[in-house]
């Protein structure tokens, strides 16, 4: 898959088999080798330096990583050397600093557990296609680089290498969603690769996927899967394309002690939306002969949100399928509702109703409406607005967590200069005023859906 080819593009360290070595002991072991001979034996060269990933520079992925982790040139290409890993680089980590492992890339590659090096993003962890090392071998390579990083002498305790206990456990119950091609159609899947929902913690986060297509295309259906314990899974098309974030970084909405990512707010700002919602398993298709016209060199922003309360990680993983039909097939082309009201105030430990009115000034044909608030909102409505059925409730909604999707078989019709109305009931049950926010603390108030102009 394409995201497969990416992450192997910013790879750095490791790469394939996992080791059949016996079980732990508790017992100090001595050894003539040196900690760093003993690494290089029973971790380094069994599951990196193999052909294809740290064998030679001859290597296909060599380009990409610049590391060859063969015996006689670990030492000189790990310690103290510049990583050609983007992230790493901008988060000031070099492979191996000595006495420093949280400083050292070489470390937090071989570690699975995405959490403890602060959600960043250093692309796919190693052994590359095997298995996650030991706790014993984890542990091993944080007490060498911690005394030092040295080149002879013992530092750690040998038999930590012979540890079989996984430092890391996959979870195995989420299956991959069928692509379009798999399925014998025509469309593109795009994916949020897994990551880790820390405990206690809510994790948003956007990435940017390109399309690559060469053409305009037609999409006429969206289909959603997605972890357990995922709260949305919206698709943003961009108001401007001059400033657009990069693509395939993972940005985070908030930082581990719960402040926004300024940046990443900034760039919410640019979005409209394209597809999605509250329901991060839905399959919609549009009424037939209809379809949104995605543009040449289109990019999508996928935006998940995943909740854990508990006090273990949780993980995060998310597919898109976009199913697209021929030009030739289109007799209407749908168009995104995105009316939000982004200024209003809940007083605290009151019940306040929010109403505003969105109008449309060409003749339109509405064809579905969903909504978007958080957890003190209690009622969402949408009225017409305007003409023989003003003020008529044409979608209702309690559940915040789950909103109801309304596809309409008979289309909405609104003449120009007629609209929708949100009308938002909100219980503010705390000591706190309440307005427009982006965590499930704040609230909003988003009418989304799908028209086309007629």
């Amino acid at each position: 898959m394409r995201q497969w080819i990416i992450l192997l593009g910013i790879l750095s360290i490791g790469c394939s088999k996992d080791s059949n070595d016996p079980g732990a002991t508790n017992t100090p072991q001595t050894s003539a080798l040196s900690s760093f001979d003993l690494l290089q034996d029973k971790l380094i060269t069994p599951s990196c330096a193999s052909a294809g990933c740290h064998l030679s520079n001859k290597d296909a992925s060599f380009a990409q990583h610049g590391l060859v982790l063969t015996k006689g040139s670990t030492y000189a290409n790990l310690v103290g050397v510049a990583s050609l890993n983007s992230v790493a680089a901008k988060n000031s980590l070099v492979r191996v600093k000595k006495y420093a492992s949280g400083e050292s890339f070489f470390y937090h590659k071989l570690n699975w557990d995405l959490s403890h090096h602060g959600l960043a993003n250093y692309g796919a962890p190693m052994p590359l296609g095997g298995k996650p090392i030991s706790k014993g071998q984890l542990a091993f390579v944080q007490k060498w680089i911690d005394a030092g990083a040295p080149s002879t002498g013992v530092v750690a305790d040998a038999s930590l290498l012979d540890d079989t206990t996984p430092s890391y456990v996959e979870d195995v119950a989420f299956a991959p969603l069928t692509s379009p091609n798999e399925e014998g159609k025509t469309g593109v899947q795009l994916k949020v690769d897994r990551f880790v929902v820390p405990p206690n913690f809510e994790r948003e986060l956007f990435v940017r996927r390109p399309l690559n297509n060469t053409a305009p295309i037609y999409v006429s259906r969206i289909k959603l899967k997605s972890r357990a314990n995922s709260h949305h899974m919206v698709l943003y098309d961009f108001r401007s394309k001059t400033t657009l974030p990069a693509v395939d970084d993972v940005r985070d909405l908030r930082n581990l002690d719960n402040s926004l990512n300024l940046t990443t707010v900034i760039q919410m700002s640019n979005h409209i939306f394209l597809g999605g919602g509250t329901d991060p398993n839905s399959d919609y298709t549009f009424p037939e002969g209809m379809a949104l016209q995605l543009p040449v060199n289109a990019s999508i922003d996928l935006n998940p949100h995943y909740f854990n309360k508990t006090t273990g990680n949780l993980y995060g993983e998310n597919y898109v399928n976009l199913y697209t039909v021929p030009a030739d097939q289109v007799k209407k082309i749908v168009q995104m509702i995105d009316f939000n009201v982004t200024s209003f105030s809940l007083p605290a430990n009151q019940t306040t109703t929010i109403t505003k009115d969105f109008k449309f000034d060409k003749p339109v044909a509405v064809v579905s409406l969903t909504s978007h608030y958080h957890a003190r909102g209690k009622l969402f409505q949408i009225k017409i607005k305007g003409g023989s059925r003003d003020g008529e409730v044409i979608y209702e909604n309690t559940d915040w967590a789950h909103p109801k999707v309304i596809n309409y078989d008979t289309p909405i019709l609104l003449q120009a200069g007629e609209g929708l109305t949100s009308v938002v009931t909100y219980v503010n049950d705390t000591k706190n005023t309440i307005g427009f926010g982006l965590t499930s603390e704040d609230e909003m108030d988003i009418i989304f859906g799908y028209y086309y102009e007629r």
